[in-house]
């Protein structure tokens, strides 16, 4: 029997990278696609050089699968990034590019790869943020992009259900290197710590597998409990 295959998007690093190694030593084959030349797949996998912002690059994407792999089981889509810039000196070009990677192209991959993941009875998980419920100064096109994934992600959990499920991970503060945080940031979060990617990583795990099959058009917020934290000025 064939592995399941999953694609990741921006999964050169970080987030997107961790649940590729994940899923990869679940026994899934990773597609990994991200813009960075650089990037690579974990062992048994492959990986595609690709802007998901793009309609033709994100259909030859899927074409790729189609003949490739034959079958997509699971659809992580985690590209992003973001432009911290006061609005008035933000442009519309910039609001755009933020938008149509972050945003834009959850759109053009699940409409590209909607036959395959039927087929397969299969899932997809949205990279949001905790952003789409609460900002910082100068965030607006990330916030807004993030805001718009989640309601994306019950949207297409009504449309594609029951063949294809949907759910959303909304991460709070997820630390690249723990050598850079301190002690009073860990005492921040309500459970000790600041995350690391390997908890996002975990949670994708569980919604592309099948303890999870009665589950769709959730959010998940993923953030050692900082959103539901009071927070007075001293």
């Amino acid at each position: 029997m064939s592995p399941r295959v999953a694609l990741i998007t921006g999964g050169a690093k970080g987030i997107g990278a961790a649940i590729a190694a994940r899923l990869s030593a679940d026994g899934w084959r990773v597609v990994v696609a991200d813009r960075d030349p650089a990037g690579a797949a974990p062992a048994g996998g492959r990986y595609v050089v690709c802007d998901v912002g793009d309609e033709p690059a994100v259909a030859a994407l899927a074409r790729s699968i189609a003949v490739t792999e034959r079958r997509l089981d699971a659809l992580i889509c985690n590209a992003g990034f973001m432009i911290r810039k006061p609005i008035a000196d933000l442009s519309l070009a910039e609001w755009n590019s933020v938008l149509t990677t972050n945003l834009t192209s959850t759109f053009l991959l699940v409409r590209e790869a909607e036959a395959l993941l039927r087929v397969a009875k299969g899932t997809v998980v949205t990279i949001a943020s905790t952003r789409a419920a609460m900002s910082e100064p100068d965030t607006e096109s990330y916030a807004a992009s993030k805001g718009g994934l989640v309601a994306l992600t019950h949207a297409l959990a009504i449309s594609l259900g029951p063949d294809v499920r949907v759910n959303c991970i909304s991460p709070g503060w997820i630390a690249m290197r723990d050598a850079e945080l301190t002690p009073e940031e860990h005492a921040f979060h309500p459970a000790g710590r600041v995350g690391h990617t390997g908890d996002i990583a975990g949670m994708a795990a569980f919604l592309v597998g099948q303890d999870s099959g009665f589950i769709t058009g959730a959010e998940f917020v993923v953030d050692g409990g900082v959103t539901r934290k009071m927070v007075y000025p001293e």
